[in-house]
């Protein structure tokens, strides 16, 4: 069984969570699920960045300490993580000691080896970022920090990482592997700002305390992103092994480096595709396959602003997952979101179209369409129909057996899924499901088993042959609805299971667990008539409907307002 290992950024407690932090997760939590549903050994970390300037200002603005402040806005983090179905084997916190020991064995090691020295910086401070810029990249932004706010001229003693030393090893490595970063629109601008030379960059800071203590300093903390960027590798105790294990990081984990992808929003790119392996090349440690940066949200077509009242908070997600399920709101957001070059738009119309299109008229019907049919005609078990070859198709015209091939339909989804979820294209691999429930309900409309059910009732002597039309007709559809609904799982794990257990073929060992572990992989799972087929005498209920249809005319969904 091969490993499977990845990580959403660790999102900085300076700042509540948002749709953008949920959207992360949300990509990295579809990716994991696929991930166990192939077989894979899977770990998935998420967690909160906790140190730096801004917490410690923020903190006293607050009249907290920095570490109170981090509690209490890691303890919101948790929350995202939960209301958005999160299923993370990990949640790492940068002050906890099982990280922190791990960043001064880091920093010690650096030090030895000489891609750390102490020098001093003057210059242009982001504080938005909480980086230097160079000259060059002061004047690009304007004077202007990521938080909108001028640029801070200043002077620090800092000890630096060589990251100059690297530039001929990063360039061979993004020769060599052109989808270390992706999109390859992500790629092709890491390399144009590779172009411009790279400089050494501060690791420590003197100007403030809140920061890990670097050892044989004499007063340095880590600078905020070199601390964070190590939470991916300390999580799983390969920094320093024998200082994991002494804090409690089980040893088992280390099989899980290097990491599959590291799943981030687009404006941290520079600091995961350049500085985070180079400091891995200069820690020996094997870098990771992929760095996959995504774009953000927007809201009703404008730039998400608290000030214009679209800003996307957990209230405003709670909002619709109160209305319309928290599985059609992830849905939404993995097939609809920002996941390659361009950002995208969280439109209400957008969502109830997507969501009557996709659910309540796609998989919520079909299934609740053919689950009736086989209670109605045939008491609410499946008919004896041989699906190992041709017969079932033979029944109908001949045009069916080509058109409407599940064996080959089903086969070619679950290879397009797998390909899909490789390259990160996680809408793919979903849309594998709803196209074989487009297929079913074309079947559906050839076939006409309502039609055939009519002939019968007319014609009870003869209806022989028409009998077995309507057997045939109903099988195939149930067994191709079962291996859809595999594919659209990552997405929907609660309503997928819903369905699992009204059809009593849950693939899981646990139905009333959409967590838990499967019978088998999805190469095994997803054939059709197969060792996990449906067989005859199989129950099928109708059960309650996985999704109503939404009223496009009703308002948006507003979220609570708290009795004053």
């Amino acid at each position: 069984m091969s490993s499977y290992y990845i990580t959403t950024p660790i999102y900085y407690v300076n700042d509540r969570p948002h749709i953008g932090h949920c959207y992360t997760t949300t990509l990295a939590d579809c990716a994991a699920r696929f991930a166990r549903l192939m077989g894979h050994d899977t770990f998935f970390l998420t967690g909160t960045d906790e140190h730096g300037q801004k917490v410690e200002k923020s903190a006293q603005a607050k009249g907290l300490s920095p570490q109170q402040l981090a509690d209490e806005n890691a303890a919101h983090f948790e929350a995202a993580m939960r209301l958005i179905g999160s299923s993370h084997d990990d949640f790492i916190r940068t002050t906890q000691k099982r990280h922190t020991r791990q960043v001064q064995a880091a920093f010690k090691k650096l030090l030895a080896s000489g891609d750390v020295y102490l020098g001093t910086f003057e210059g242009w401070y982001d504080e938005g970022q909480e980086e230097y810029v160079t000259d060059n990249q002061a004047r690009e932004k304007n004077f202007v920090g990521f938080n909108g706010k001028p640029l801070i001229r200043a002077t620090e003693e800092n000890y630096y990482f060589r990251l100059s030393k690297w530039q001929p090893a990063l360039e061979k490595l993004f020769k060599e592997r052109p989808d270390f970063v992706r999109p390859a629109a992500r790629m092709n601008e890491v390399l144009g700002r590779l172009r411009d030379g790279l400089q050494d960059v501060p690791v420590s800071r003197t100007s403030f305390s809140w920061g890990i203590p670097l050892p044989e300093t004499n007063g340095h903390v880590a600078w905020v992103w070199i601390d964070a960027l190590l939470n991916y590798a300390t999580a799983v105790g390969a920094v320093d092994p024998g200082v994991a294990a002494q804090e409690g990081v089980p040893t088992a984990r280390a099989r899980y480096w290097p990491a599959q992808v590291h799943a981030i929003g687009k404006e941290i790119l520079w600091f995961h595709a350049v500085i985070w392996p180079a400091q891995l090349m200069a820690l020996g440690l094997p870098l990771p396959e992929c760095v996959y940066a995504h774009s953000f949200w927007i809201s009703e077509g404008k730039k998400m602003s608290k000030t214009l009242g679209n800003f996307i908070d957990l209230a405003a997600l709670q909002a619709y997952v109160d209305r319309y399920s928290l599985d059609a709101l992830r849905w939404y957001m993995l097939t609809q979101g920002p996941l390659r070059e361009t950002d995208a738009d969280f439109s209400y119309a957008k969502f109830v179209e997507v969501y009557n299109a996709d659910l309540a008229n796609g998989i919520g019907n079909c299934a609740s369409r053919v689950a009736n049919m086989i209670e109605k005609y045939f008491g609410g078990s499946l008919p004896d129909v041989d699906l190992s070859g041709s017969a079932a198709w033979s029944r109908f015209a001949p045009e069916t057996t080509t058109d409407f091939d599940f064996r080959a339909l089903t086969s070619h989804a679950f290879q397009a899924a797998r390909s899909s979820h490789e390259c990160m294209s996680l809408d793919e691999a979903l849309m594998q499901g709803t196209s074989l429930v487009g297929q079913i309900d074309l079947f559906i409309a050839h076939t006409r088993p309502f039609s055939i059910a009519k002939e019968i009732d007319k014609n009870p002597a003869s209806s022989g042959k028409l009998r077995e039309q309507l057997a045939a007709s109903l099988v195939l559809c149930a067994e191709s609805i079962r291996i859809a609904s595999l594919f659209l799982y990552p997405a929907m794990p609660a309503k997928v299971a819903q369905l699992w257990r009204t059809w009593n073929c849950s693939p899981l060992v646990d139905p009333n667990n959409p967590n838990s572990a499967f019978k088998a992989p999805l190469a095994e799972l997803a054939v059709f008539a197969g060792p996990h087929g449906l067989k005859p005498g199989h129950r099928i209920a109708k059960g309650d409907a996985l999704f109503m249809r939404a009223d496009p005319a009703q308002p948006a969904p507003a979220p609570a307002v708290a009795p004053a």
